[in-house]
């Protein structure tokens, strides 16, 4: 794992502490904190079953100032009845109480198994302890701190130029397993000390969502506590952003790059996975059909195995486009494996097996489909499915 250590943004600080939910000894609670009172965005899960601790975060984001934000890992808090909103609100207010801000100020995230209630005096000592270790260089200990089955830490931080101000953009995530797009898939956060308003920070993180964590596909499911939350602080010193303006537009590009390549480490690091894999659908008639094969093809079962078993059986691909539900020409459909073309015209085409072994061996593979039919495209990145999937989720408990 990386001792990389990334810049946070002006006024926050960070941490990540082991509290005793996890029984390996790994960190488990991570605590963020703004200096000041910063601007909130948030997309959520559009799963109909919502974890305690991300109703409460729903609860607060619009139109509100938030301190701080507490995540615990190991256990979610979801699924436990009542308990687990008295336990939420305890968690934001102890946490409020600890840095002296008001308990709406506080946002959560909670991820692990379900069903469990929280071991809140555990976390109350995890707070405590995290709050002596806040620092403008604790944002990896934080990230290593909202991991699960994640194999690696997933951050990023980058300067951007904002009217000859230079305002700095930070991101962690984690995600590994259920991890499939409408909405979030996850749980991200991004903090910046951009001056942004409330509505333009949520344009631009809707936006980049949809353009990063919602074209990642794993495994098909999706969490009742998945979330991506944005902070904004304005101590960059910034004219403030309120409109779509040039400043706008150089944030939401930025923030789209960032959301974007830690979506394509979820995909990388998905459970069990040997290989990253990228879903270009091109020349499609429109957006939504392009983006229902893409979906398909992600999540096809025998695609997947495919790949990771080196088979080039492009045959499965065509298949998920068929059942996709999304109209097409079967037989105008262009297939390629890397840069080996494997179908023209819906046809099968004579190709060399060890070329298209080789390509399939890489850590990084390219399956692109030309329907031929319009000009609309889509991107989808998934992995392949290994046997460690299964242990790992068939013991996910233990």
């Amino acid at each position: 794992m990386s001792d990389k250590r990334y810049k946070l943004p002006l006024g926050f600080k960070a941490s990540g502490v082991h509290c005793g939910i996890k029984k390996n000894g790994n960190k488990d609670l991570a605590l963020i904190v703004s200096d000041i009172p910063a601007q909130a965005a948030g997309v959520y899960t559009k799963n109909i079953v919502k974890g305690h601790s991300l109703k409460w975060t729903m609860q607060h984001v619009k139109g509100s100032r938030v301190k701080a934000i507490t995540i615990n890992s190991g256990n979610a808090n979801a699924c436990v009845g009542p308990a687990g909103d008295a336990d939420a609100e305890l968690i934001a207010d102890y946490t409020a109480k600890i840095i002296g801000c008001d308990k709406n100020e506080v946002l959560l995230g909670s991820t692990g198994v379900i069903g469990f209630r929280l071991p809140i005096q555990n976390i109350k000592a995890g707070i405590d302890n995290a709050y002596e270790k806040l620092s403008a260089d604790g944002a990896s200990d934080a990230a290593s701190a909202i991991m699960t089955t994640d194999t690696i830490k997933k951050e990023i931080s980058v300067d951007i130029n904002l009217s000859g101000k230079t305002a700095t953009i930070y991101g962690m995530a984690k995600g590994s397993g259920m991890i499939h797009p409408d909405m979030a898939t996850l749980i991200v956060v991004f903090l910046t000390d951009a001056a942004i308003s409330d509505e333009m920070l949520q344009k631009a993180l809707s936006s980049a969502v949809n353009k990063s964590f919602n074209r990642v596909s794993i495994d098909g499911d999706m969490s009742e506590c998945d979330m991506v939350l944005m902070l904004a602080n304005g101590k960059a010193g910034n004219p403030v952003i309120e409109q779509e303006n040039d400043d706008f537009r150089i944030f939401a590009k930025e923030l789209e790059k960032a959301a974007i390549y830690l979506a394509k480490l979820i995909a990388k690091d998905g459970e069990g996975a040997t290989k990253l894999v990228e879903i270009r659908v091109i020349n499609a008639p429109d957006d939504n059909t392009a983006h229902v094969i893409s979906n398909a093809i992600s999540k096809s079962l025998l695609v997947k195995t495919a790949i990771f078993g080196q088979d080039a059986n492009w045959g499965r691909i065509i298949n998920a486009m068929g059942y996709s539900g999304a109209l097409f020409n079967p037989e105008t459909v262009d297939i390629w494996l890397g840069g080996l073309q494997v179908c023209k015209d819906g046809t099968g085409l004579v190709f060399d097996e060890e070329k298209a072994a080789e390509i399939l061996s890489r850590d990084e593979i390219l399956i692109a489909v030309d329907l031929k039919m319009g000009t609309s495209s889509d991107t989808m990145w998934t992995c392949d499915l290994s046997y460690d999937y299964v242990k790992i989720n068939s013991s996910y408990r233990s």
